[in-house]
């Protein structure tokens, strides 16, 4: 499994998606759905200064290390719903950090897909919430909320089709415009949400229930 693994993640080392995370202040992981288990291939450091692990503990291994004794198994299954049918979720979930102490976390997981529209990667970003800071309406629901309505109808869509884990080509033709068109719109897109990274844009999307 290891060197499996290993060789898929070299062969990926070019892909811009993958290092788009490393831009991102949110920790950020991106998993593979076509090996066992779903195993995290590329992590970002916000993730290891939020969980207390290297990158050498993390990669390999499924998201759900991060469970512990009182993690909710009603929420687990949540996300794993979310997988299993390919559409973005966002939940929060009990989880622990290494040194063993426990953290609410707000957990985004989406899918996102190759130009043929077949699954590639699941990319899921956490984000440590106070505990005056949970629930649909919190802080961060209305800030996504807020800013999202800040775009055009077209910039919308773009964003929606984003979340959605489709690429430039894709958006392309389910909106009839051009892939030139799409990647200026999604460029804007990315500055008006003061996104660093496609990364960013999704999970607001998805706080914002898009």
């Amino acid at each position: 499994m290891a060197d499996k693994l290993e060789n898929r993640s070299n062969i990926k080392k070019d892909d811009a998606f993958l290092a788009s995370i490393h831009f991102s202040p949110i920790a950020t992981v991106v998993s593979d759905p076509l090996l066992p288990d779903n195993p995290i291939i590329e992590v970002n450091q916000p993730f290891c200064d939020l969980t207390g692990y290297t990158p050498d503990e993390i990669l390999g291994r499924n998201c759900r290390f991060l469970a512990g004794p009182k993690t909710e198994p009603w929420v687990t299954e949540q996300i794993k719903s979310g997988v299993s049918e390919q559409r973005p979720t966002l939940v929060e979930i009990l989880n622990y950090k290494k040194n063993g102490d426990p953290f609410r976390n707000a957990v985004m997981i989406a899918p996102v897909f190759d130009d043929e529209g077949e699954i590639k990667y699941f990319i899921g970003s956490q984000v440590e919430l106070p505990d005056e800071e949970t629930g649909p309406s919190s802080t961060r629901y209305r800030a996504a909320v807020g800013m999202v309505k800040e775009l055009s109808p077209r910039q919308l869509q773009v964003l929606k089709e984003m979340a959605n884990g489709f690429r430039s080509k894709q958006i392309a033709y389910h909106l009839n415009l051009s892939e030139r068109t799409v990647k200026m719109h999604r460029s804007i897109v990315l500055k008006k949400l003061g996104s660093s990274s496609l990364a960013d844009a999704v999970r607001l999307a998805v706080e914002a229930g898009l």
